[in-house]
């Protein structure tokens, strides 16, 4: 896997790097390569959850939900003010399991895809 190119992914973790490490390890060159671009294009910052979550205190709240594509609870949030603000503070502090569970599934997504690709 050429790591300078995943390493470059703004906000990366460790946990999200052996996920994608163990997931593409079957892959050859070309495949890698387009496993990157499928990947960089739909993951999420986890910052970017964190300032979006932070925006529900003062604004909308579920934008969150939205972007891990959660339209469901994203409704819920929106119409209930993040249940009462309850659930919009559980999200600040998860935000970063939010962005890695979602990305975790990106990353399944990007290598079927990339494998479909011939």
């Amino acid at each position: 896997m050429n790591q300078q190119l995943i390493m470059s992914l703004p906000g990366l973790t460790p946990e999200e790097l052996l996920f994608i490490q163990e997931a593409t390890k079957e892959l050859n060159e070309e495949q890698e390569k387009n496993f990157i671009m499928f990947y960089g294009t739909r993951r999420k910052d986890p910052q970017t959850i964190m300032i979006c979550t932070i925006i529900g205190f003062v604004g909308v709240s579920g934008i969150q939900r939205f972007l891990v594509n959660q339209v469901g609870m994203g409704i819920l949030y929106l119409l209930t003010g993040g249940l009462c603000l309850i659930g919009t503070i559980v999200d600040l502090i998860n935000y970063q399991k939010l962005a890695l569970e979602f990305n975790q599934r990106m990353v399944v997504e990007a290598v079927q895809m990339t494998r479909g690709v011939r």
